[in-house]
């Protein structure tokens, strides 16, 4: 069932799925009272040491080839991965989580621009229609939160965006198994041992209470699997449309900090949130009715051919064969 779905369908699957487990994370972040070092090398703590066990899993002794492989994203990818967790921390305690994820909506515009400028990715004209709809969706969010939030708080949160870009940017560009793009998740690790070692120097290396942890405990077990997750969609994915499915936060993760925490959303982010799933729901359907007419006309499924070649290549236990086209 998996193999028959279109190659770019299963990629806006994969991320969704990753962003549904991410959304509670602004939650987590507002109901708990530790400082932010403590929270931070807590979660570069936990995450680091559930993702270098998914790591070592899938490719034990191999795991060190598989990281060299990544190239350049070995360095970029972990870096952006920490900068951004850290600038959302950090913003997140500074002003309203509404502002926070409603920054969001720039990372596929930057990442478009950044695929198209440094790496030659191009972009369907459909891709960049939804875009434009969810920054405008994502404005609206942002319309009903002005004046909620401090300044700065908004200046940290313009980093998270610019992180997100960069990574899943570079990720989507590095060659892989046919069709599929290398599989950065096995750098995650490095990322996480960037988010735990400021902290641990300045301070944080202490057990929070009982409360506190629980929450960081659940924290551990949903954000690993939803990054991997992510991580995983831009190598169907190019970084850009990797970004626009995490827009999916800034409308699930307003919700539950309103429904937990009590921060009320404007009426203005219903229309916006609206907005942005009605607008990746069409796109996503498109897709999947595009592909199903051209099998019903008889046309090859070539993606299905390189599907099958790609997966014959892991088989092999193949890191990095011939690059086949993947925008």
């Amino acid at each position: 069932m998996w193999k028959r779905l279109p190659f770019r369908l299963r990629g806006y699957l994969i991320t969704m799925s990753g962003v549904l487990l991410l959304s509670p994370d602004a939650l987590l972040i507002k109901d708990t009272s530790v400082d932010v070092a403590t929270f931070m090398f807590w979660r570069g703590l936990m995450l680091g040491v559930v993702l270098l066990l998914i790591a070592t899993a899938r490719y034990r002794e191999r795991l060190g080839q598989a990281v060299r492989a990544c190239g350049p994203a070995a360095l970029w990818c972990p870096l952006a991965f920490a900068a951004s967790a850290w600038a959302f921390v950090v913003a997140t305690r500074l002003t309203s989580a509404g502002n926070v994820l409603v920054m969001l909506n720039l990372a596929p515009l930057a990442a478009g621009m950044i695929g198209m400028l440094f790496f030659g990715q191009r972009l369907r004209r459909q891709t960049w229609v939804v875009i434009m709809v969810c920054i405008a969706g994502a404005s609206l969010m942002a319309a009903g939160e002005v004046g909620q939030g401090s300044l700065l708080g908004l200046a940290v949160a313009l980093i998270i965006p610019v992180s997100i870009a960069i990574n899943t940017s570079v990720a989507s560009s590095r060659p892989g198994a046919g069709k599929r793009g290398l599989d950065t998740t096995v750098v995650l690790p490095l990322g996480c041992l960037a988010m735990l070692v400021p902290a641990a120097l300045m301070g944080g290396a202490q057990l929070p209470g009982d409360d506190d942890m629980q929450r960081l405990l659940l924290m551990g077990m949903l954000l690993p699997l939803a990054y991997f997750l992510i991580q995983t969609g831009a190598r169907y994915l190019p970084g850009a449309e990797v970004s626009l499915v995490m827009l999916l936060e800034t409308l699930v993760g307003t919700l539950l900090v309103w429904w937990w925490v009590g921060e009320v959303p404007a009426p203005l982010a219903f229309v916006g949130g609206g907005m942005i799933v009605a607008a990746m729901l069409i796109s996503s359907l498109r897709d999947l009715l595009r592909q199903r007419r051209k099998a019903a006309e008889g046309a090859p499924d070539t993606r299905r051919l390189r599907d099958e070649a790609a997966e014959e290549s892991l088989e092999r236990g193949d890191l990095a064969p011939p690059v086949g086209e993947r925008h």
